[in-house]
Formats: structure tokens, sequence, C-alpha cells
């Protein structure tokens, strides 16, 4: 699968799991990603790491809940089964998605 296209599909991911908020909260979510961390909605994909730490000063210890329906969300667009890993973070879910993507690719 293209880069662009897992992006695409990762943004798709990220921005159903905010709506699961609700319209208004994602947009206010969306808001102030772009205001207070300088994150782009378009430039999720590529700011991961900063994306996952934005949530976590929004949200405190609830953004692993929001994170775990984001990867749940990618894994199903992807087609892959999504199995919780109590020790995993939202990194190592998306990780994962690419290494078995490219595992499913090369066999």
């Amino acid at each position: 699968m293209p880069q662009n296209n897992l992006r695409k599909i990762l943004l798709e991911a990220v921005e159903e799991g905010l709506s699961s908020l609700g319209d208004s909260p994602k947009q206010a979510i969306l808001f102030h990603l772009e205001t207070s961390f300088e994150i782009r909605k378009d430039n999720i994909p590529a700011n991961l790491t900063e994306f996952a730490k934005a949530l976590g000063k929004i949200f405190g210890p609830g953004a692993c809940y929001l994170e775990k329906l984001i990867a749940k969300r990618l894994y199903e667009k992807l087609g892959l089964e999504f199995e919780e890993v109590e020790s995993w973070n939202f990194l190592a879910y998306v990780n994962n998605a690419k290494e078995r993507l490219l595992l499913k690719r090369d066999a």
C-alpha cells in the first residue's frame, strides 16, 4: 500500500475516532490541536508522536481510550484484526499495523 494511502486512511481513522465524541467536540479538538500545539489536521499522520502527546495534554489519562478507538478504526480500515495489548500505546498500534501491512504485502 502506498504511503499516501496509509496517511489518508490514518487521517480518516483519526477523524472517525474524534467524531465519536460528537461533531462540535471534534471541531474544538482539531482547533485546539492547531492553535495550541501547531498540529494541522492534514499533518497528523506525519506528526503522530506530537499528536499523541497533545491528546495526553488535552484528555489526561483518558487519552488512551480515544487512542485505542482511533487504532481500532485504523485496523478495521486496513482489514486487520485488532488485538488490545495492555502495554502498547497509540504509536505501538500504528507501527504494528504498518508492519503487518508490509508482511501481508510481501506474503
